[in-house]
């Protein structure tokens, strides 16, 4: 798979695992799929609870600036990111909300807007904590960025043995429920087109 040139910015509030999702999804492109990323974050004045964001640059040869200009992806997991940063998306480019705690609205009618319910998919498997893992399965499905396994070896690699099966679950769990939102919402930018999570 060739790896353009793409800018990402994934924002919420601490706790949520912004900056770790960032992380994995760049050691997925650097490491396990041989291209080049570059990572740079940002905090708010208070740590958890506190707004923070993560810029992430993804390509197939080295990447010469490593700061965002205008995002082609936009992962938000916050109502305050939203506001702030989805004015933000380029034209034609992606946009990823966390369903239950971002109302999307007033947005550009070029871009593609895809939902899930991370947090609720997490509590479910029994830690709130690996919403991020759930958040960065639906993004590998939705945006076919980059290769599931890449995705999948990178998660195994970052988080803590303890908790490596629970946060490889998470993924799975949102890349089945991306995969099934691709199918059922393409090219689309409505926000209200978005498919129904139900408990298995």
């Amino acid at each position: 798979m060739r790896l353009q040139l793409t800018e990402i910015r994934i924002a919420g509030f601490g706790g949520q695992g912004v900056i770790l999702s960032a992380i994995v999804l760049g050691k997925a492109a650097s490491i396990y799929q041989g291209a080049f990323a570059t990572m740079t974050q940002n905090f708010g004045p208070e740590a958890r609870g506190g707004a923070c964001s993560a810029q992430l640059v993804l390509s197939d040869s080295p990447v010469l600036y490593p700061y965002i200009t205008q995002p082609d992806i936009l992962v938000v997991m916050s109502q305050e990111a939203y506001a702030r940063f989805g004015p933000e998306l380029k034209d034609g480019g992606i946009m990823i909300v966390e369903q239950d705690l971002v109302r999307v609205s007033d947005h550009k009618q070029e871009i593609q807007v895809y939902s899930v319910p991370a947090t609720r998919i997490a509590e479910e498997l029994g830690k709130r904590m690996v919403l991020n893992s759930v958040m960065v399965g639906f993004f590998t499905a939705v945006t076919l960025l980059l290769d599931a396994d890449a995705v999948r070896k990178a998660v195994a690699d970052s988080v803590p043995p303890s908790f490596r099966e629970l946060n490889l679950k998470a993924f799975e769990k949102g890349l089945e429920y991306g995969a099934t939102a691709l199918t059922a919402t393409p090219n689309t930018a409505d926000p209200d087109l978005h498919v129904e999570y139900s408990r298995e």
